[in-house]
């Protein structure tokens, strides 16, 4: 291995281990139900070692996570949320998706939302 090699082989190693966890960082995107209109959202997680933690449209109306489940063999990752719908009313979320472009740093979460009695898709980039 050439010199030149090894140093670029050096330098690309830490860059990989800083990504983490593939759920952690700010996804943002957007649901709704069929061609209606779309809702935008913003998801922040991190990796604690053993849970997967974060917040929908941190901030004032900030929405933890709950019952987040990630499944590394399929990559398919399950959240809950209590949000508050368009009136100020509480809404219970629940969204399953996967991750798609793992390797890529703006990986894509796609999949199924579900907030009260709607029902829709959604889809998030990782910033």
């Amino acid at each position: 291995m050439t010199r030149r090699a090894l140093l670029a082989l050096l330098t690309l190693i830490p860059a990989i281990a800083q990504q983490g966890h593939p759920l952690t960082g700010t996804w943002n995107g957007d649901w709704g139900v069929n061609s209606g209109p779309r809702t935008q959202i913003t998801v922040v997680m991190t990796w604690d070692g053993k849970n997967v933690s974060g917040k929908i449209n941190p901030g004032p109306d900030a929405a933890p996570l709950a019952n987040v489940v990630v499944d590394p063999t399929t990559w398919t990752v399950r959240f809950e949320a209590d949000l508050k719908d368009a009136t100020g009313k509480p809404s219970h979320v629940m969204a399953e998706g996967h991750i798609d472009d793992l390797g890529s740093y703006h990986r894509t979460l796609t999949g199924s939302w579900r907030q009260g009695t709607n029902k829709g898709d959604f889809k998030l980039t990782r910033d």
